[in-house]
């Protein structure tokens, strides 16, 4: 029961975060959110018993504080769309480094604005030369992003809570056959 957790969701029924069932508590007696989804298990006071959350949702919209778009490889990627900058081919993060437009070796820092995503056959293609002495051409200026460019709640499909599946965005078909190992299913 102390490992239970409580999915929080936007006013507008969208994952945000995963917060402990003791924390969206807080949230409901602090008036800041409602309970969509519980448990099966109580929590008990002295004069109150209350079912454990599972889902919650905030009851007005909140501002995240305005911070810098952390500098990263995974924000660099995720601002570049998982594409190479130079041939367009989009791949996964193992196919894909980073390029410094103007290479270090001329005076290119490692920063937003020097720094796109690259295939591995273009970043040999253009070695340690700017995109015009190796006649490529960039698809976009980099630039640094004043938004976070990919936000991500990673949970393991085995480990999902039954009570969060209706709010969770899948990106491909849900996996209803047992796992492996508990004897009903097709071999």
């Amino acid at each position: 029961m102390d490992t239970a957790q409580t999915l929080l969701l936007n006013q507008g029924f969208e994952p945000i975060k995963v917060i402990s069932w003791q924390r969206a508590i807080s949230l409901l007696f602090l008036g800041k959110v409602e309970v969509l989804e519980e448990y099966d298990h109580d929590v008990h006071s002295v004069n109150l018993i209350i079912k454990v959350p599972a889902v919650v949702r905030l009851l007005r919209a909140f501002r995240r504080h305005a911070r810098p778009v952390k500098f990263s490889r995974v924000n660099i990627y995720a601002r570049d769309n998982y594409k190479c900058q130079y041939c367009g081919r989009k791949a996964s993060i193992s196919d894909l480094t980073y390029d410094h437009v103007v290479p270090r070796s001329q005076g290119g820092l490692t920063e937003w604005t020097n720094i796109v995503t690259c295939c591995y056959l273009c970043n040999r293609k253009k070695g340690g030369r700017t995109p015009a002495e190796a006649s490529m051409k960039l698809l976009a200026v980099p630039t640094q992003p004043n938004w976070v460019p990919a936000v991500a709640i990673r949970i393991s499909l085995r480990s999902v809570p039954e009570a969060w599946r209706d709010y969770l965005y899948w990106t491909g078909e849900l996996d209803t056959s047992p796992p492996p190992g508990s004897g009903t299913g097709t071999a």
